[in-house]
């Protein structure tokens, strides 16, 4: 068995993981009429994020006065980032006018109706990456998640008051998704960098 005192724990742990370090990166669907606006402004200016996770399902199968278990379907959870609001709302713009190509807010029209297929599909992946406080700038990359067929479904209000001082105006975005894969070999649009060469990635479907 294992000692378990201070210095097991700390040669276990190293410095850990800090939820501060992290890196979003987003792709925004192809041919879609988006200005002149730098989209690494949504990396620069996300305030916060979260790691994806996933839920399996429960079949309760009654026997004989027993509750059996068996595994059901696996459903993923709405993915939700928070962004400042820059000077030009140009980051608010992007999100505001990719929800708009799925669903226009005055003409009630939907061209862009086909996921994922060239200038008319409305979904995008999008990259979340766990990194990790060292030499390197901005942090290595410890382990990226590829968020498959996304969307944004909200847009958050930004709440406009006479005594809002001393802050900065902040917004968040939801986005539903179909599947995630997690791994040390995928590649991080954010910062460019492979995690592993030749590692294996881990499918969640």
């Amino acid at each position: 068995m294992a000692t378990n005192n201070v210095s097991t724990f700390l040669s276990t742990i190293n410095q850990g993981i800090k939820p501060n370090m992290f890196a979003v990166d987003i792709s925004f669907p192809a041919g879609g009429d988006f200005g002149t606006t730098d989209k690494s402004l949504t990396n620069i200016l996300c305030k916060s994020a979260a790691l994806p996770g996933s839920n399996l399902g429960v079949i309760e199968v009654p026997f004989r006065g027993r509750t059996v278990k068996i595994a059901g379907d696996r459903t993923f959870d709405t993915w939700t980032a928070t962004f400042f609001a820059d000077s030009n709302m140009e980051v608010r713009g992007l999100f505001e006018d990719w929800a708009n190509s799925i669903n226009s807010h005055e003409g009630n029209t939907a061209e862009r109706f086909l996921p994922n297929q060239g200038t008319t599909g409305y979904m995008a992946d999008l990259f979340v990456s766990q990194l990790e406080k060292d030499d390197q700038v901005g942090g290595s990359v410890i382990r990226t998640y590829q968020l498959h067929h996304c969307f944004p479904t909200n847009v958050s209000a930004i709440d406009l008051a006479y005594d809002s001082n001393d802050q900065v105006a902040e917004f968040t975005v939801e986005w539903q998704y179909s599947f995630f894969t997690a791994g040390v070999g995928l590649t991080s649009k954010a910062t460019g960098t492979k995690l592993s060469e030749g590692a294996s990635t881990r499918d969640v479907v």
